[in-house]
């Protein structure tokens, strides 16, 4: 009796360490797949894959593992993308120093926003997010040192730390790779992290949470603030690659891009963002020539893989392995 009792739950001890390891392995792959990418593959493209596959991650560890769909993130990509590019152009800011710089802009637009956000739930959470993104974009166009409509243009990419020249493409690679496998690292790490499991039981049943004593609207600001701040080190690296700030990166199609890029991957898992971002984006840039058409040709491929895939490519595939991913 004592044996079984023990093996049952030496079990799930077994399983989750299986899972981790598995996880380990895929981001190592990962990691070295990145790390070589640029001998083969032309780098400025997967700088910007890195940049939305960091976005994508930070969207979707509040909407998968907080339960939380926002339809505004893209204020917080926008607008620290041009606090990093106003900060790097006109204030004279080292390229790390504007990073931070927008991605600290973003983290205080994050905490500003989700106090109004979090006191209303599901479409209402959603909507309150879209309007608060519309009033950052209005902002944007009209204010003046943001350009209007031409953006923030030759934003200089500098020497980092006063020593390594970001003009150079292997250079500026480099910068955005640790930048993505931070941001990566530490969203792995809430998510297994005893706050990640706070966040996982807020989804499932936030009521029962709240009957186990948890402050809920505590746990969602936080979370939102994080999803907020990893987005905009996202937006501020991104100014910074391509020296440049636009009011593309603070419209609501962005928004919608990035709910479609979580979804594609996989939602609530922990590499499907990167893979749906890699796909969106590479499409964009191969199907380029259709014009117009693109936003067609995306639309089908989305019903597609929600036809077939409904738990996202990852999902699926974690589902065939019987491993989370």
């Amino acid at each position: 009796m004592i044996d079984s009792a023990v093996g049952e739950r030496a079990a799930p001890v077994s399983k989750m360490a299986e899972e981790l390891r598995i996880q380990r392995i895929a981001f190592f792959a990962m990691a070295g797949f990145l790390i070589v990418a640029p001998f083969f593959i032309y780098p400025v493209f997967m700088m910007k894959v890195m940049c939305f596959a960091l976005f994508a991650c930070a969207f979707n560890l509040l909407i998968g593992f907080g339960g939380l769909l926002s339809f505004g993130h893209a204020m917080f990509l926008g607008s620290a993308g041009y606090a990093s590019a106003h900060a790097a152009k006109i204030w004279g800011f080292t390229p790390e120093l504007a990073i931070l710089f927008g991605t600290a802009c973003a983290t205080g637009l994050g905490f500003l926003a989700g106090l109004l956000a979090i006191r209303r739930q599901g479409i209402y959470f959603a909507m309150i997010t879209l309007a608060l993104a519309q009033m950052v974009f209005f902002f944007a166009l009209q204010a003046p040192f943001t350009g209007g409509e031409d953006g923030i243009q030759a934003v200089p990419r500098g020497s980092l730390f006063g020593l390594v020249d970001l003009t150079e493409p292997l250079a500026m690679y480099s910068v955005v790779l640790v930048v993505f496998l931070a941001g990566f690292l530490l969203i792995y790490r809430v998510v297994h992290s005893p706050f990640g499991q706070v966040l996982k039981a807020i989804r499932e049943n936030e009521s029962r949470a709240i009957s186990l004593g948890y402050d809920t609207d505590r746990y969602k600001l936080l979370a939102f603030v994080l999803s907020a701040g990893l987005s905009g080190a996202a937006g501020a690296t991104k100014s910074i690659v391509f020296q440049l700030a636009s009011l593309t990166d603070v419209y609501w199609t962005m928004s919608g891009e990035v709910v479609l890029m979580t979804l594609l991957g996989g939602l609530g898992t922990i590499f499907g963002p990167v893979v749906g971002a890699a796909i969106i984006i590479t499409m964009q840039n191969y199907l380029a020539q259709l014009g117009a058409w693109v936003t067609v040709v995306q639309g089908v491929i989305f019903v597609i893989c929600v036809l077939a895939f409904r738990r996202g490519i990852i999902g699926e595939l974690g589902h065939w392995l019987k491993k989370p991913l």
